[in-house]
């Protein structure tokens, strides 16, 4: 019988599978992070330059592997070829305590003076009385980098729109994402529920025939507002499920103040930062409204801009302050208007830029201690304002291309940064890009390119996940990037 077993056991041994449900393998976290890195390519054109150099072609990991295989043979894949080594001494292994050498004795090690560290090229000059100054200098320089680490290591795409992905919206948490396209849908992502294959969970076609424009979520990221091309906003919950649709005016009312709704689409949208029952539109019928999210037939605030000449002009976008007291839009002869919401306000202006940029405002953004307005245009700048004085920007970013309507600017979570993108033109060989500057010195801190072909859109620095997230689109591809 043993012998029986045994000539089992050896057949059992040559065929290379087994029976029954296996576990399914993991792949290891390393894998995936060495998976998910951006590309550099200082690193690329460097590799290449030394190739060049010296004359020799480029070889695979594969290859390397197998040279490395050749030069440094691992006992276990070949027998021993000469005489056996001799063993250890007994001093050796008391003062290694265990430790097994590899390769050729260590150098003695240097003087007390270097043991700290190792001197390479000519001596340092001796200390002088300014050198303390210089070490402030660096490490001054070396916080300044700490407090400037931008998350764009690594990178993951999540794609399904067929046209530009122009609208971006995170909740509070971090979990869920929005993403808005010119394809007439919105597609929503859940991160705790992904797998591999980076599929949004829903896709939403709120207003057939009509581009998604903007997506907002409520403070408490139960609900959402979309907001399309046309006249009236939808508001969605969580799951993507339709709560309800705000009326659309009477067009042959001329005076704006007497429709209960927009009459022509809608340029941009926000839900209130503290209040969940409020939200803000604006359209290109030239007004901003105020809803009551309970209320869908009619609205509670229109707000008509102050105008240099009597007839309409759309209002290109809106945004509230980060304590609802005050808001913002941008008009379509290039103004910005900004209304405090007080007792007894009405459509007069607090503050009123008439030629705040020469062509379309595309997005407005306060700062949270509300002393700063961002504003981005048509007009390929982006400007910093000081709303204790707004007659002069603070700064004016220019050569920033802007292509599209819902191009957008962002805050870092400690506001240190701000951030916006950038679109391709058809001479330019630079392509999208991601540009940070600082808010306090008022300067360009970091440019990073996203492709020669991809136009960047809609931009966001989420302050839980500390990852940037923007939506890009190009030829023939288009999506949404989450960098990390």
């Amino acid at each position: 019988m043993e012998d029986e077993a045994e000539i089992y056991d050896g057949i059992r041994a040559q065929f290379p599978f087994t029976f029954g449900k296996q576990a399914k393998s993991q792949t290891p976290l390393e894998k995936i992070h060495n998976a998910t890195r951006r590309s550099d390519p200082l690193t690329t054109t460097t590799a290449a330059t030394d190739n060049e150099k010296n004359n020799l072609p480029s070889i695979s990991s594969s290859s390397k592997e197998w040279l490395g295989t050749l030069r440094n043979p691992k006992s276990s894949d070949a027998a021993p070829i000469g005489p056996p080594p001799p063993p250890p001494r007994q001093q050796e292994l008391k003062a290694d305590d265990g430790d097994v050498m590899i390769g050729p004795p260590r150098p003695p090690q240097q003087q007390e003076d270097d043991a700290d560290s190792v001197m390479i090229g000519p001596p340092r000059r001796p200390a002088e009385s300014g050198d303390d100054d210089d070490d402030d200098d660096v490490d001054e320089e070396e916080g300044e980098e700490n407090r400037r680490q931008i998350p764009m290591s690594n990178e993951i795409v999540l794609k399904g729109h067929t046209k530009i992905v122009s609208a971006l919206a995170v909740d509070h948490s971090g979990s869920r994402v929005l993403s808005g396209s010119y394809d007439y849908t919105v597609r929503m992502y859940d991160f705790q529920g992904m797998n591999s294959r980076l599929q949004s969970f829903r896709q939403l076609e709120p207003s057939e025939g009509h581009q998604v424009r903007n997506l907002s979520w409520s403070p408490t990221s139960d609900r959402f507002l979309c907001v399309t091309g046309s006249a009236q906003a939808k508001i969605y919950d969580r799951d993507g499920l339709t709560l309800g649709e705000f009326v659309k005016g009477d067009m042959y009312i001329r005076d704006l103040k007497n429709t209960k709704g927009h009459i022509c689409g809608l340029t941009c949208g926000e839900w209130h930062p503290k209040t969940k029952e409020t939200i803000l539109t604006s359209s290109e019928d030239g007004s901003l409204r105020i809803w009551d999210v309970n209320e869908f037939k009619s609205q509670k605030q229109v707000i008509k801009p102050k105008l240099a000449r009597p007839g309409r002009v759309a209002v290109t976008t809106c945004a509230w302050d980060c304590d609802g007291k005050c808001i913002a839009g941008g008009i379509g002869d290039g103004s910005i208007q900004v209304w405090n919401l007080k007792p007894g306000w009405g459509s007069r202006p607090d503050i009123h830029v008439e030629k705040g940029h020469s062509d379309d405002i595309t997005a407005l953004k306060f700062s949270s201690d509300g002393r700063i307005l961002l504003s981005r245009s048509f007009d390929g700048s982006l400007k910093v304002w000081d709303l204790r004085k707004m007659k002069e920007p603070l700064k004016v970013f220019e050569d920033l291309p802007n292509n599209y309507a819902q191009t957008n600017v962002a805050f870092s979570p400690d506001e240190q940064l701000f951030l916006t993108g950038t679109s391709v033109e058809r001479e330019s060989t630079t392509g999208g890009l991601l540009c940070f500057y600082d808010r306090e010195k008022l300067e360009l801190v970091s440019r990073v390119g996203i492709s020669p072909a991809c136009s960047v859109v809609q931009c966001a620095w989420h302050p839980k996940l500390n990852q940037v997230i923007y939506t890009f689109a190009a030829f023939p591809k288009k999506g949404l990037s989450y960098c990390v």
